[in-house]
């Protein structure tokens, strides 16, 4: 057997241990999202029969899909070669499993009973709300978030960090001679942003020592402390390079964020609507107590979310 061969083989047991293990272990998945595209040029091209049955191209991309995320780092033949090689075993041993009636055991369709509804929420989940969130409810929530949102000043500033008020006050004086901060920043400052001339980029409120933020925000434009400025570690020389409010992101920069957040809110939304259609009873008060108080909350927590 080559190695080419070996690799695929171990590829595909090393899914299956993976995945069956999981499903052993873990609690059950968050709602699936989209899945990734797989090239799938004619679904329903046989590739192998086993005992009869037919396992088609379609059902290869699907379990390269399903079984293990290696399986999409590799090149597209390969991929079916490993997804096609875990098929086989997996109805090598499910043929197996029914000849000694392991699918006739309580806890076997316990299970079943369980992967069934939640693939088939999965698939409701896709075709009621994941299909339906387009670029133009992406857009509608974005201009309603910027919207509202308040300006929020940022300014941007380069200092010089020393350990002592003299140097600092030599520093200064350097400064009102004319001197250049940024090589004074390059040739004194004892901190990271030295190399770019004490460059600390754009920063709002809250992002710095209290100390540091009081002075950098009471600066103009191109004015520097006439005093140190005294911090947790060291003295500080400041100048203000620029002012200005904060620019929103771009849509493209939040384009996912919003998206995740339509889904989440959309899907609580149509749990809640489908919940109270149901008959649903708990035999434990204190149970019944805790998950009508998580009801609430969540519905809450939604109204919020529409509101603001």
């Amino acid at each position: 057997m080559s190695l080419y061969r070996k690799s695929l083989l171990a590829l595909a047991a090393t899914a299956l241990i993976c995945s069956a293990a999981q499903a052993q272990t873990t609690a059950p998945a968050a709602p699936a999202q989209e899945k990734a595209a797989v090239v799938n040029d004619d679904p329903s091209k046989v590739l192998a029969t086993v005992n009869g049955v037919k396992i088609t191209q379609g059902e290869v991309d699907q379990a390269s899909v399903e079984l293990d995320p290696q399986f999409a780092r590799l090149p597209v033949e390969q991929r079916r070669l490993a997804a096609l090689a875990a098929l086989i075993d997996i109805k090598a041993m499910a043929t197996e499993a029914e000849k000694e009636k392991l699918d006739q055991t309580d806890e076997f369709k316990q299970r079943f009973a369980f992967l069934k509804d939640r693939a088939l929420h999965n698939e409701y989940f896709k075709s009621a709300i994941i299909d339906k969130v387009n670029d133009e409810d992406i857009r509608a929530r974005y201009e309603k978030e910027i919207a509202a949102i308040e300006p929020e000043t940022e300014i941007r500033a380069r200092h010089i960090l020393v350990k002592t008020k003299e140097e600092a006050e030599e520093l200064i004086k350097k400064l009102d001679g004319g001197a250049k901060f940024e090589d004074l920043a390059k040739e004194n400052s004892t901190d990271g942003s030295a190399a770019n001339g004490g460059d600390l980029g754009y920063f709002t409120k809250g992002q710095m020592v209290p100390e540091f933020e009081k002075a950098a925000f009471a600066l103009n434009n191109g004015e520097y402390t006439k005093e140190p400025v005294q911090s947790q570690f060291g003295f500080h020389v400041i100048q203000a390079e620029d002012k200005r409010d904060q620019p929103a992101p771009t849509l493209e920069q939040v384009k996912d964020q919003i998206r995740s957040i339509l889904l989440r809110e959309r899907y609580v939304e149509e749990v809640n609507k489908l919940r109270k259609e149901l008959d649903i009873t708990y035999d434990d008060a204190d149970v019944e107590k805790a998950m009508k108080a998580a009801s609430e909350e969540q519905e809450k927590a939604l109204e919020e979310a529409k509101k603001n």
